[in-house]
């Protein structure tokens, strides 16, 4: 039987500084350091699945209206606590000889939200369409190339 063969570990030497310079290996030559470049990848756009664009588009025009909504009952309230909601009632019974001329809130929201979610609907189908657009150019083209990179 033979005896294993010694392996001796390597030193792990610290660069050493000629002249208080740049870092230098074992045979005093400069080391060039190198900036880890990030990776990046090509990627095709050839087609939109119009079932995923129909699901988001829905979703994201459902906050906006929530939004706007939401933003609208709050400068309701506003204008009422000011009281300016009570002098446009005034104003436009005298102009009008209406003295039972009133802004009724609910009406509003009511109507306002209608609009809404008509505007939904109808924004959501035009970016479906937009998409069986783009899905049949992009056929034509061969689609959108989009680069991709890593953050370092």
């Amino acid at each position: 039987m033979s005896e294993p063969a010694e392996t001796t570990p390597v030193a792990m030497k610290t660069p050493a500084r000629v002249g208080g310079g740049a870092p230098t290996d074992e045979t005093g030559q400069r080391r060039r350091f190198r900036r880890p470049r990030s990776r990046q990848a090509r990627v095709i756009i050839r087609k939109v699945g119009p079932w995923s664009v129909l699901k988001f588009s829905l979703l994201f025009y459902i906050c906006i209206m929530v939004v706007i909504l939401g933003a609208l009952v709050i400068l309701y309230a506003v204008l009422g606590a000011v009281g300016a909601i009570e002098n446009v009632e005034n104003l436009v019974g005298k102009l009008f000889s209406d003295e039972t001329f009133r802004i009724h809130g609910d009406w509003l929201f009511t109507r306002a939200t209608t609009i809404g979610i008509a505007m939904v609907v109808l924004w959501t189908l035009i970016n479906v369409f937009v998409a069986f657009l783009y899905n049949l150019i992009s056929d034509i083209v061969g689609g959108i190339e989009v680069t991709l990179s890593e953050r370092r």
